[in-house]
């Protein structure tokens, strides 16, 4: 089996809100999404299909149809629409990246010919985005950042094995990086909300638990989390899913940019 991706881009406003709500209540749950005039964004669109090899053509399907079916189903729904006023779904369904990533899997999905549709990812913008795959739940990942130092060092190795092991990142006045937390959050979006999960009630338990533990800290001297441990990326994701789990329910893994080049993921 072979899985291959193509990227599709449009633009489209939106406006979350309930129209059997107060304004009062619609600003407690959505926050600025709610503004009755909309607001918008320019969206990014990653599929991914899956197929057999075709021998003769040496090609699973050509990428340029999937862009063709892609294309032409976003051009008619949602390219350079008011979701909420100009979408027949979306008039009575909350137009949530979690519900608008359901709906282009519906609509995407029947269309694909001589392979299947594998992994739908939706890029609301640089910090959120929601994905969804087959006979599976939505899921919701938010980006968050954080400065922090640490020094790599095991107090379970010789002094002469960190150094060869770590090398620079074993300096004992320590190092620093600029991370990015990825906190996917996997459910059924709310029928009412639309949403699988509060993103304010999300930034703050992140905000209180995480970041203000960990941003412009030494991880190693600073937070008690890393007194008895070596807080290799790999550690540090672990720790703060293990930080968040109880707090939020439906967690479904952490992802830690330690640099544009290291990535680790930690899925309870």
């Amino acid at each position: 089996m072979l899985y291959l991706s193509r990227r599709v881009d449009f633009s489209a406003m939106h406006s979350y809100r309930k129209t059997d709500w107060s304004d009062e209540r619609n600003a407690a749950v959505f926050g600025l999404c709610s503004n009755p005039n909309g607001h918008g964004h320019d969206y990014k669109l990653e599929v991914m299909v899956k197929g057999e090899l075709n021998n003769r053509s040496g090609i699973v399907v050509n990428t340029v149809d999937i862009k063709k079916i892609v294309s032409s189903f976003i051009e008619e729904e949602l390219d350079g629409k008011f979701l909420n006023k100009e979408n027949q779904y979306f008039i009575n369904n909350i137009p949530t990246t979690e519900n608008l990533v359901q709906f282009l899997w519906e609509g995407i999905k029947p269309q694909l010919d001589n392979c299947e549709l594998h992994r739908l990812r939706l890029h609301e913008n640089h910090y959120l985005y929601a994905e969804k795959e087959d006979e599976q739940m939505v899921s919701l990942t938010r980006k968050y950042h954080f400065s922090a130092a640490h020094r790599l060092h095991s107090n379970e190795l010789t002094q002469q094995e960190n150094v060869d092991l770590f090398g620079k990142c074993n300096n004992p006045y320590g190092h620093g990086h600029n991370y990015y937390l990825d906190i996917t959050i996997k459910g059924d979006p709310d029928p009412s909300t639309g949403m699988v999960v509060d993103l304010g009630s999300l930034d703050q338990i992140v905000e209180s638990v995480v970041i203000k533990k960990m941003d412009h800290k030494h991880l190693n001297l600073d937070v008690e989390e890393f007194k008895e441990l070596n807080p290799t990326s790999e550690v540090v994701a672990k720790v703060i899913f293990e930080m968040l789990a109880p707090k939020i329910p439906n967690l479904y893994k952490v992802g830690l940019w330690e640099t544009e080049k290291n990535y680790f993921e930690y899925y309870g």
